[in-house]
């Protein structure tokens, strides 16, 4: 079911200048891969109603819509479709001349055109940059236009001023730029932890300088998790969507996530939300949903079935927890044991998490968490406190290795670095998603098969239960259920950390030997 704007049917070849784009993608761009690679470029019947509409002009020749959003399941062809928009904006005729004779619109070519392709990381350029080198390269865009086809900018052979550029965030540099076009691809991962909602005003302030002219801009997104505040919340939720001065093309389906376990329901939901793409493995799909429960539902409701819900699924089941208690053999001075360390100032916890090396069982070693207490508005972490408890657990357990998190607490870990060895002592950072992701997702598996154990601790129990999983392009983090939570989950990234460092010691042979320092003066 269609729940954005897009009105019904196509424009007229008087309201739109979308025919002649169309026209021209086919005459100018090929099909990078698949079994059609190299043949003209094609549009399926619900990408060329969203470029008719995109293109859609007024009766003086102005833009229906200053800008366009579309949101649809994952692998419907968001990002191919929109890669085509920026080839098109970059050589082909996407601006209003005149009318003709006849009373049709004529397009015409952007005189200076610069193309941008957003993302938070230029990582997550590198997909649609990709698409559109295959739709160019040996085209007949690339010979007659002249092109350069690079694998960090396009632009033309001859010097002539134009180009397309990955762009991403980087503060106040990207302020002041004067693109033509503005791709911006994922816009649900764009969350303030990763400066998307800033980096989106300042893209969309610098098309609007040249609104004028016809600049716009345009974003792809899948269902957004509502605790996350992503821009592409906010463009839904925006008022030029609802007064219809941006175009928001979006196809869900129709199911509730307490439905998510009845296959007709599922297949027939995944169905309407892919439309007419008919490379889509709806079969396939529904069997994954149906039967895998290492993800959420709430994350094939939105990425799959394109329906906006929390992630109120958490990481981990209480009993998938309580499955993992063991208090039969406590953990002993002289153990061996890795270390997670999470550290705050203020805002969040600060917690320190043991591993013991033998059979991957997790305890608290300290944990200092802001009571909230209007009385004490001005609460700090006790560092001196938590520098004590890290000299404590060197000097009761054999600690092989320790991972910390290094935010506000660089200088911190550089002298325990120092004073235990660097060889004991790593910074890991958690805000490094590929490996962090890597590290989650092997605690995981680990925790749903008994092979990681803990003692039952409150706190950490409390922690782990309260993380909930969130994607991003990389694969599943842990977070809290929203930004502003009070609910705590330091400990479960400790517990992360530390498990992972008990993995690395493991593999680093520290189980087989006894440790031995050597201290030099």
């Amino acid at each position: 079911m269609q729940t954005g704007n897009l009105p019904e049917g196509v424009p007229s070849p008087q309201e739109t200048l979308g025919y002649e784009v169309i026209r021209w993608c086919t005459k100018y761009i090929v099909q990078p891969d698949g079994d059609r690679a190299g043949e003209s470029w094609t549009f399926t019947k619900e990408q060329l109603r969203f470029v008719l509409w995109f293109y859609a002009i007024n009766p003086d020749g102005t833009w229906k819509y200053s800008a366009g959003t579309l949101r649809r399941a994952k692998g419907w062809g968001k990002t191919p479709l929109l890669a085509t928009l920026a080839i098109v904006e970059f050589i082909g005729p996407c601006r209003f001349s005149h009318f003709n004779a006849f009373g049709l619109p004529v397009a015409k070519a952007v005189a200076l055109p610069t193309v941008q392709v957003g993302a938070t990381a230029f990582e997550q350029t590198e997909q649609t940059m990709e698409f559109i080198r295959g739709c160019l390269s040996e085209s007949p865009a690339e010979k007659e236009f002249n092109l350069d086809i690079g694998k960090a900018v396009i632009q033309f052979k001859t010097g002539k001023p134009g180009s397309i550029k990955p762009k991403a965030t980087a503060g106040r540099t990207n302020e002041g730029n004067r693109p033509t076009f503005v791709l911006m691809d994922e816009v649900h991962h764009w969350v303030g932890s990763n400066g998307g909602p800033e980096f989106f005003q300042t893209l969309k302030r610098n098309v609007e300088k040249l609104a004028a002219a016809g600049s716009r801009w345009v974003t792809t997104t899948n269902a957004y998790n509502p605790n996350e505040d992503s821009v592409a919340q906010q463009i839904h939720e925006s008022e030029m969507v609802r007064m219809g001065l941006w175009l928001y093309d979006c196809l869900e389906g129709d199911i509730e996530p307490d439905e998510m376990r009845d296959e007709d329901k599922v297949r027939q939901a995944l169905t309407e939300a892919y439309g007419d793409a008919t490379w889509a493995d709806v079969a396939g799909l529904t069997r994954t949903i149906l039967f895998d429960r290492t993800t959420p539902d709430s994350t094939y409701l939105r990425f799959f079935c394109n329906r906006i819900a929390e992630s109120s699924n958490g990481w981990m089941s209480k009993s998938e927890w309580d499955e993992c208690f063991e208090d039969q053999d406590p953990i002993e001075p002289g153990d061996q044991i890795a270390i997670g360390f999470d550290g705050s100032i203020r805002g969040d916890a600060t917690g320190l998490v043991g591993c013991r090396l033998r059979d991957g069982k997790l305890f608290v070693l300290g944990l200092w968490e802001n009571p909230r207490d209007p009385n004490r508005p001005d609460w700090e972490v006790d560092v001196l406190a938590v520098e004590a408890a890290v000299k404590r657990a060197f000097e009761t357990y054999r600690v092989e290795w320790m991972y910390a998190d290094p935010p506000y607490w660089q200088e911190n870990i550089g002298r325990w670095a120092l004073e235990w060895g660097d060889d004991h002592v790593f910074e890991f950072w958690t805000n490094k998603p590929t490996r962090m992701i890597q590290a989650v997702e092997r605690f995981r598996t680990a925790a749903m098969v008994q092979d990681l154990l803990h003692d039952g601790g409150d706190d950490l129990t409390r922690h782990v239960l309260n993380a909930v999983v969130r994607e991003v392009p990389q694969g599943f983090l842990i977070t809290k259920d929203s930004p502003r939570s009070k609910k705590k989950i330091d400990l479960a990234v400790c517990a992360v950390l530390a498990f992972e460092a008990r993995a690395d010691a493991i593999a680093d042979g520290r189980l087989k030997r006894r440790r031995s320092r050597v201290v030099g003066f």
